[in-house]
């Protein structure tokens, strides 16, 4: 299974980012390796000398994209077959990914890698990203994609509520349905987890919180934690499947999917009505990759229409305004949910926000689980 959407926090994971750094130094390869080819400005490159030089590099191999995550499967079966590449995957977290790319440098053994957004911005900063936009850049939102093409969002998740409609009557349908119900919440470890940290600040949004207000959220949980209906479970299909899991505060691809996984009758899915904040995962080309153009020519795919449905069959929903297949489209949360969910605004006071979010967490809300 590839990894989980928790991740830990930003300060957390700038210094395990260096320690794993230093450590994976002794696995790099050696100076007789091939360095990496130098590519100069591959933006300015057309899509057809871009693919046409992905076929005789022959090879692209990715991190964190593994075969049964958001139906990665699918789409490197198109990229493989229409590109002539052989492909590998080594499943890993996003802050192993800039780890890897970092200690490795010109002995690079991976092109490609899937991460979550707040971890774009680093593996930029350290001078590890390949710029290149893509045909559609121009359709992808600001807030998605920096302006140099060095990260880009390939799909979106909006903070939803999973509901086993077994165990609970009446499926929350907003923030203060939760607060007037007797079931109890799984929000997970906020301490450490990024999808539970964005619980929080979907709360926070919907009672008039921000990134850099984070209190009406954490009001939020206290008040759960007060009528002992706050559950640190794990939202995971094993716990759901055991009945462990009334209602949980999940990604909306995590909540269909998990659904879809145990009995799809049995669970509701759904934005919650006052409002929610939506994130991504972005493609970072690795600087020194091997196979930049199969690289480029990946990402390029991974925008293109085929690309996206690939990705919304997986329960992600593509980052592109484009049509889905009916089949497709019917299994996902209908659009009108999402008219009151709102992406990161304001991305450096999130940041600051993280670093402390797990000390406050502890003192205004687990301090009153009961």
């Amino acid at each position: 299974m590839k990894r989980q959407w928790s991740k830990k926090s930003f300060k957390a994971i700038q210094a395990g980012i260096l320690g794993m750094s230093l450590l994976g130094l002794t696995a790099c390869g050696t100076k007789e390796e091939s360095a990496a080819p130098v590519v100069k400005d591959p933006n300015s490159l057309s899509v057809g000398e871009i693919e046409a030089k992905a076929k005789q590099e022959g090879e692209i191999n990715s991190v964190g994209m593994p075969d049964t995550w958001a139906n990665w499967g699918e789409t490197w079966t198109g990229v493989t077959q229409k590109y002539n590449l052989k492909h590998t995957d080594t499943d890993i977290s996003s802050a192993e990914e800039i780890a890897k790319f970092e200690a490795e440098k010109e002995n690079a053994t991976a092109d490609i890698g899937d991460m979550g957004i707040s971890f774009a911005p680093i593996a930029e900063k350290k001078g590890l990203t390949l710029p290149y936009k893509t045909s559609h850049w121009n359709e992808v939102p600001q807030w998605a994609k920096d302006d140099k093409g060095n990260w880009v969002v390939g799909y979106q998740g909006t903070i939803a509520f999973l509901t086993n409609k077994k165990l609970v009557k009446n499926p929350p349908k907003s923030w203060d349905d939760i607060l007037k119900g007797n079931y109890k919440v799984t929000i997970g470890d906020v301490q450490r987890g990024a999808q539970n940290q964005m619980g929080v600040l979907a709360a926070a949004m919907a009672y008039g919180g921000s990134e850099s207000n984070i209190k009406p959220g954490l009001d939020f949980f206290a008040k759960l934690a007060k009528q002992g209906r706050l559950s640190l479970t794990d939202a995971k299909p094993a716990n759901i499947e055991k009945g462990e899991v009334e209602v949980a505060i999940v990604w909306d691809f995590n909540a269909l999917g998990y659904a879809t996984q145990i009995n799809r009758d049995q669970f509701d899915v759904c934005i919650p009505k006052e409002g929610s904040v939506v994130s991504g995962y972005t493609t970072i080309i690795n600087k020194y990759a091997k196979h930049p153009y199969a690289a480029m020519a990946t990402r390029e795919y991974i925008l293109s229409d085929q690309g996206q449905i690939n990705l919304a069959k997986g329960f992600a929903r593509p980052i592109r305004d484009v049509k889905l297949p009916k089949e497709v489209a019917d299994k996902m949360i209908p659009k009108e949910q999402y008219k009151n969910a709102k992406p990161i605004q304001d991305p450096k006071a999130w940041e600051k926000t993280t670093s402390t979010l797990p000390q406050l967490w502890q003192e205004e809300v687990l301090v009153n689980v009961k």
